[in-house]
């Protein structure tokens, strides 16, 4: 067999696993969700089964056989965020020179599960293990937003893809945050951009979100999402497109975004 035969027959055999998602489904449908001839289904299936992949039931349909869940507890058993999460956050550091945080929620909460400072004297104290409240601050918007909540100021953070804030935990100190997905595009936590806010005003939106999206884009792919699908198209907009008018004063030559201004 080719090279290139041998990816295509690859590619068959993971679409039907991919269809595999129902606790029983038949041939026929097998051949109708992947495109395929029942003849080649019913091959490659053979194939799958015979490592443990596919199981055939008694009545002729299929199942995701045992080898499946051995490879998803393979999966858990050697991803740990505190492996992932913190080099990204380094990179961040690096390229904004100001601190980056991973938020999950907990409850009402948002908890700093990851977190990395910058290398400079007057910068906002976070914590890794810090309980902060989901109601103010640009990770809290955010994850309260992709997590369901209703309003206009979620929409245009879920149409936006990012969240800001000035001056809302505290007045000195100004965020920026973007979401990362997991599994079925699933919420997974905040990645934080957060210092002075005279220096995160200065850095200037234009600057700091496609740096977020840049590695909320490549946390997410890590985590099992799919970053270009159609409800992330705020992703592809140009830093300051489609983004919400300001609303307040201004401070400098920056003014502060309606989404969550302190």
């Amino acid at each position: 067999m080719s090279d290139e035969g041998g990816v295509a027959a690859v590619d068959r055999a993971l679409s039907i696993l991919d269809a595999l998602t129902d606790e029983k489904i038949t041939l026929a449908e097998l051949s109708k969700r992947t495109g395929l001839y029942k003849s080649t289904v019913l091959r490659l299936a053979k194939s799958l089964e015979r490592f443990g992949y596919v199981l055939r039931t008694e009545d002729g349909s299929y199942r995701l056989g045992s080898k499946v869940l051995y490879l998803g507890s393979l999966y858990q058993r050697h991803f740990r965020t505190s492996e992932i999460v913190p080099p990204v956050l380094r990179s961040i550091v690096e390229e904004l020179q100001e601190g980056a945080s991973f938020y999950i929620v907990d409850g009402e909460h948002r908890i700093v599960l990851h977190r990395v400072d910058a290398a400079r004297t007057v910068r906002d104290s976070v914590h890794e293990g810090d309980r902060l409240p989901l109601t103010h601050g640009a990770a809290g918007h955010l994850l309260r937003a992709f997590s369901g909540v209703r309003g206009e100021r979620y929409e245009r953070i879920r149409d936006a893809m990012f969240a800001s804030s000035f001056g809302e935990r505290d007045p000195e100190i100004a965020a920026f945050a973007a979401p990362v997905f997991g599994h079925d595009n699933r919420l997974v936590g905040a990645l934080n951009v957060s210092g002075p806010l005279y220096r995160i005003e200065a850095l200037g939106e234009k600057r700091i979100v496609p740096a977020l999206f840049k590695h909320a884009q490549a946390l997410t792919r890590t985590f099992g999402g799919n970053p270009d699908a159609p409800e992330f198209a705020g992703w592809n907009k140009p830093a300051g497109k489609g983004k919400a008018p300001p609303r307040g004063a201004s401070t400098g030559n920056h003014s502060r975004s309606r989404l969550n201004a302190g």
